[in-house]
């Protein structure tokens, strides 16, 4: 049976969802999923793993239609609030979606495309309060939920993942992050990615906490709240994590020691999505008093690593294996890696990974190695933290006979003063193989001097083990208005000189 729905009938009258001025308890969604289970299996007894997409911002009606569509019996494709019809349609068709449900508000966005494919679409505002009785027995093994992946390397892959792989995912979570029933955390993330489905929204609800959903994120009503002590916990991505600490640099005082008092009394923040830089995670400390609680995870398989609960969140570091997950290195040679700071590919075991990318049985078998995932990710362990390098195919940039990590680049430009945000890449060079490459936008009304910047790379990436020859030689063109003409990059490149 799903534990998320056994674990709701035990928390009853408490709140799970906030949404605006309005409290959903936990009996509420029972209630209301269930009419939309009855809804969806009509004279049938169980859907049988049918695939049903919806289209529906975070809140009650999304966790009732996710629960519904489970315990109905059928396979979850939630599809992204941003997506243009395009990308909908690819979702929608590569997934053999044969029923979508979706709100009044965005019915007219689907209803179009659902008439042009055949297909049911189901408003959730109509489907009408009801009587039910036994719902079919869903066993854990079942197929439970489709997403997709970013397809950063080519079309977005559809990872089908059981109900054991979730309950796998927020097990593991639940165990490492101490979830407790008294939590309370905004969720403002975007739901057709892990992060908040699994991360925020699953944890919260498997353990008996509330949810405050947010449509995005509105920095005023979050920080609002935050300086009220509403929350306990805190997940976000990097970037909002930056424009965080530029708000609050910005606020009068009295506002700014409210929004930093309430998060200073947070049990846990956490980073995630993306790479933390280093000089992020010292300055929200430095400001907030928190260590911000980085992990590593994917699509395929949930969370793998995080730095611990209790001990030391160490900067620029993933952490260590989650429970009852397996994770090792692996050379390009095929050779398991024993020693720090050598790099190799994360792979991964453990019943938080998929089974399958739907209807992709090649790309399915290509993506494991002896029964071990391969993330395609690089990593190296130090000290017993791994510390991940970029993707295989894109992060790594091979110079000279170095393995250069450009997200680790990119975390050391961005401890310097003048630049804001910055992007590295690999390019092609005769002589050293790749040359690095960078994108940088500065401070506004900053200068960048090009001979101290030169100085201030040979000083500060040595201890990264990146080359002293790196060499920026020219600065991104800019309009009068101080705005990127174009997608230009600096050229950092290997030379003779020291």
């Amino acid at each position: 049976m799903i534990s998320l729905i056994t674990n709701a009938e035990s928390h009853g009258e408490a709140i799970a969802i906030r949404q605006g001025e309005t409290e959903y308890t936990y009996h509420q969604l029972l209630r209301r999923s269930a009419e939309v289970a009855v809804n969806l299996l009509g004279s049938s007894t169980d859907l049988q793993e049918t695939h049903v997409a919806y289209l529906i911002p975070g809140g009650f009606d999304y966790v009732t239609v996710q629960w519904g569509i489970w315990r109905a019996g059928g396979v979850t494709v939630p599809l992204s609030l941003s997506a243009t019809e395009p990308e909908l349609e690819y979702a929608i068709t590569d997934s053999d979606v044969q029923r979508v449900i979706t709100n009044a508000e965005f019915s007219a966005k689907l209803a179009p495309l659902c008439q042009r494919l055949g297909l049911q679409l189901t408003v959730v505002d109509e489907i009408p309060e009801c009587e039910f009785n036994t719902l079919p027995t869903i066993s854990l093994n079942r197929r439970a939920m489709i997403l997709y992946t970013s397809g950063t390397t080519n079309k977005p892959k559809g990872v089908v993942t059981t109900h054991a792989n979730v309950q796998a995912q927020i097990e593991a979570l639940v165990t490492a992050w101490q979830w407790q029933d008294s939590d309370v955390i905004p969720l403002f993330l975007p739901l057709h990615h892990i992060h908040g489905i699994i991360n925020v929204l699953s944890c919260a609800l498997w353990s008996g906490a509330t949810v405050d959903t947010f449509r995005h994120f509105n920095a005023d009503m979050i920080l609002e709240q935050v300086a009220k002590n509403r929350y306990s916990v805190f997940m976000a991505v990097p970037t909002i994590y930056v424009k965080l600490i530029q708000l609050l640099h910005c606020m009068p005082k009295e506002q700014r020691d409210g929004a930093v008092q309430g998060f200073s009394g947070m049990r846990l923040m956490v980073s995630g999505s993306a790479a933390l830089p280093a000089s992020v995670h010292k300055e929200w400390t430095s400001l907030t008093g928190q260590a911000l609680l980085e992990r590593y995870g994917m699509t395929e398989i949930g969370m793998a690593l995080s730095n611990p609960y209790t001990g030391e969140r160490r900067p620029g570091a993933v952490g260590q294996p989650l429970p009852n997950v397996i994770v090792q290195l692996k050379s390009e040679s095929g050779e398991l890696i024993q020693t720090d700071g050598i790099a190799g590919e994360i792979q991964v075991q453990g019943p938080c990974v998929f089974i399958e990318y739907w209807n992709k049985p090649e790309a399915t078998t290509e993506s494991f190695d002896d029964g071990w995932f391969r993330t395609g990710d690089i990593a190296v362990i130090e000290s017993g933290y791994f510390r991940i390098m970029g993707r295989q195919s894109v992060d790594i940039i091979k110079s000279g006979g170095y393995k250069l990590s450009a997200l680790e680049i990119e975390s050391v430009l961005l401890d310097h003063e003048v630049i804001q945000q910055c992007a590295v890449v690999g390019v092609a060079d005769d002589t050293w193989g790749e040359s690095v490459a960078v994108a940088c936008v500065l401070q506004q009304d900053a200068e960048l001097d090009l001979e101290q910047l030169k100085t201030w790379c040979r000083d500060c990436m040595s201890p990264y083990k990146i080359p002293k020859q790196l060499k920026i030689v020219e600065q991104l063109p800019r309009n009068a208005m101080g705005k990127i003409q174009k997608p230009a990059v600096t050229r950092m490149f290997a030379s003779d000189e020291s």
